[in-house]
Parts: C-alpha cells; structure tokens; sequence
C-alpha cells in the first residue's frame, strides 16, 4: 500500500540565476560487470542566495503517516543529524532541445535559459539525472522550428545541462540515433555521448555495443553506491547488437540481467526504462508487467518516461514505481498536458528509501521550464492521482489549492 502523507502547498525558494535495423540479439552478462564508476558527494548550500518566492503544490509520499512541512532552501542546516545519512535523488521528465527550442537557442546563442528558473532546484539534490532523447551534435544541420522527427541540437545542450546540476543522463531513448543525413551513420550518437562525458555528465543506457550499453552507473553518494541501468523499448534502429552501437534494449530478460548486474556493485539499483504509449496518463500493460519484473528482479526504484505527458505512480511490494514524468523539456505546445511534467525527488537514508516529493513543471514553446504555478500544478498532480487510482492503490488526492 502507498504509505499517505500529504502536505497542501509549500513555497519554494529559488535563486533567480543570470548566466547561463532490427532487434539485436540479447547477450547474457557473465562474470562480475565493469560498472561506469563516478564518485559524488554531496553539494554544500550555497552560502547567499538571490531569492523569488514561487508557490506551486507539492505531493509528498513518506513512511510516516504524518504530514510534514518541506523548508525553502536555506544558506546552513538546521535538521539534527542522524544515524545514516540521507540522500536527495532528483529525476526529471524528458530533455528534448531540438526543433524550435534548438531554434530559440541559435537565436539567442545560449541555451543555459532553459534550465535558469529551476536550476538552484536541481543542483541541490545530491544527485541529479535527467532523460535525454536528443542528439547532440555539430555535424547535423539543426532543422528549424519545424514539425519534424528528427530531433537534433547543438553541442552547447551538454553545457547547460552540466551548469544546471545534472551528473548522469539516462539516454536508452529512441531519438539518440537520429542525424537526418544519409551519410550520418551513427557519428551524430557518438558525438552525443561525448559531450555529455566532456561536460562530466555521465550517460547510462547506451554504448558501442549491447555490452557496453548494459552495463550499470554507479555514482557514490555519502558513502552508498546507486546503481543505475536504463533500458528502451521504443525504436527498434536504436539499438545496440553484439558488435553495433546503441541503447540496451528493454526486454524481461535483458532486464533482469541488467540489475543482477547493477546489483553485484550497487547498494541501491535504481531502474530508468524507456517505455509506453506516447500520450495518455495510464501505463500500458508491458508497462506494469515489466514493472513487476524489475522490482521481483530487485530493483529498489523505477522511474520510467518517454509518454511526454506525467503517468501513474504505483508501489509493488514496498518499492516505488514512477511510470512517467512528463515533458521537462520540448516544444510540444499543441497540447497543455504535453507542456507539463514533474520533477521527482527522491530520499534513501543509507540504502533505506524514505519518500519521494512530486513538483510539478511548466515547460515554453522555447524550451524554458519553470515551476508551474499552483493550480496548474494542483492540476497535474490530480491527473497523476486519477491515472493511479485506476491502478487500484492510488496516493493520497491533491486538495485544490485556494484561489
């Protein structure tokens, strides 16, 4: 059962910034994998802020079956210590900075705008990782703010996203690949995979081979390993074979594989699939089949996108399942619910997972995200409550916020 615990609206502080070919034959994992290692530690509070108060509900999940009241950010720390240390894990919805937020970008010749109103956000959790189904790449010509599939950006993504605070990348995603050059081949995948390690982001998901793509990140956190794996499903020509480049293809073989793997180097394995129909709020069957697979594989945390639009939250047997965050990043106005998303916070106390927050977003036609404002974040997360009531063990519902 999902643990209630609700608080009715807090205000959020933030720092108001200035700067700115078919499916590949699976291969079982032998021996002890070689998992991409980085440390991380914790980032101390910055010691003055420049600060907007903006109000915005937020939906919070925690053991406790009291409600709490989340502080604004705050230049020393208050709480008392405990016994194990507490880690902040952020996860957003999907980075799509291609077609006309590319086109903003060149316009402007700087693309740190697109984090700047909820960068302070991201880079305090001790840990941030985002969803990126992009390319990034000089070698492409950028299309315009045009409708089109082919969804590539510059080189100077990587930069913004590293100065906005996040340290991996989740890219099992089904736009990775893509150049729109018949002479392309897979230099626009590579070039995407370098940058984000130029700018020390690490990418998880995706590699030379289905090997290398399978293989866990771990980041060390306060002393804990989380141990990511990141899977797709989505576009057969993404992925990765015994000997060609790609993503790890998300199957229920591969992913119990995959955090068998995670789990031999990892005190917390955290599972990020690429999945689901695109646009509506109800995971699909393989959705929640596959959850159920990665939590009795061992997975102590699913955060799942691709949708474009925020889905579901469910628990299987005391792990949290996020089934989709939404859009954090793309241009898909002709929809409100696809301008929308969350952005996830998750907290372990050692290895033990304390409860989770939900803050809704707001995302502009030019790729600039914000936090939504609080009856359009009421909004958002009673859409989430409404998709997982269906699932039979909804959260405890968002009170409408006062006019």
């Amino acid at each position: 059962m999902l643990r209630r615990c609700l608080i009715w609206l807090v205000v959020v502080l933030l720092a108001a910034c200035s700067s700115g070919g078919g499916q590949a034959e699976l291969q079982t994992i032998q021996g002890e994998p070689e998992p991409i290692l980085s440390q991380t530690t914790a980032r101390p509070v910055p010691t003055t802020q420049t600060a907007a108060a903006t109000s915005t509900p937020v939906w919070t999940d925690t053991p406790a079956n009291t409600a709490t009241e989340i502080p604004a950010p705050t230049a020393t720390a208050t709480s008392e210590p405990t016994a194990l240390p507490q880690t902040s894990l952020l996860f957003t919805g999907v980075i799509v900075p291609a077609r006309c937020v590319q086109a903003s970008i060149d316009a402007r010749g700087d693309s740190n705008y697109l984090f700047a109103k909820v960068r302070d956000l991201i880079s305090e959790a001790d840990l941030a990782v985002g969803t990126f189904n992009a390319t990034m790449s000089d070698y492409p010509p950028h299309t315009g703010c045009v409708y089109t599939y082919v969804l590539v950006g510059s080189p100077m993504n990587a930069d913004a996203m590293a100065a906005a605070g996040f340290e991996v990348m989740s890219v099992a995603t089904n736009h990775i690949k893509n150049c729109g050059l018949s002479n392309c081949g897979d230099r626009a995948f590579f070039d995407t995979l370098d940058n984000l390690r130029r700018v020390g982001i690490t990418p998880v998901g995706a590699g030379a081979n289905l090997a290398e793509a399978s293989k866990p990140v771990v980041e060390t956190v306060n002393g804990i390993r989380f141990g990511i794996v990141s899977l797709g499903q989505i576009e057969e020509m993404a992925y990765a074979g015994e000997n060609s480049p790609g993503i790890a293809v998300l199957t229920e073989q591969s992913l119990r594989e995959a955090i068998a793997a995670a789990r031999l180097v990892s005190d917390v394995v955290i599972v990020m699939p690429h999945w689901g129909p695109e646009d509506v709020p109800n995971p699909s069957w393989s959705q929640r089949n596959l959850a159920q697979t990665a939590v009795e594989a061992g997975a102590d945390l699913v955060v799942g996108n691709h949708t474009h639009v925020v889905q579901a939250i469910q628990e299987i047997d005391g792990v949290p399942v996020f089934y989709g965050l939404g859009n954090f990043v793309f241009d898909q106005t002709w929809a409100m619910d696809h301008m929308q998303g969350v952005i996830l916070r998750v907290t372990f106390e050692g290895t033990r997972y304390v409860g989770y927050e939900l803050i809704p977003t707001h995302v502009d036609g030019d790729g600039a995200v914000r936090l939504a404002g609080a009856d359009e974040g009421t909004e958002i997360l009673n859409r989430i409550w409404t998709a997982s009531e269906l699932l039979g063990d909804p959260p405890p519902m968002m009170t409408p916020m006062p006019p």
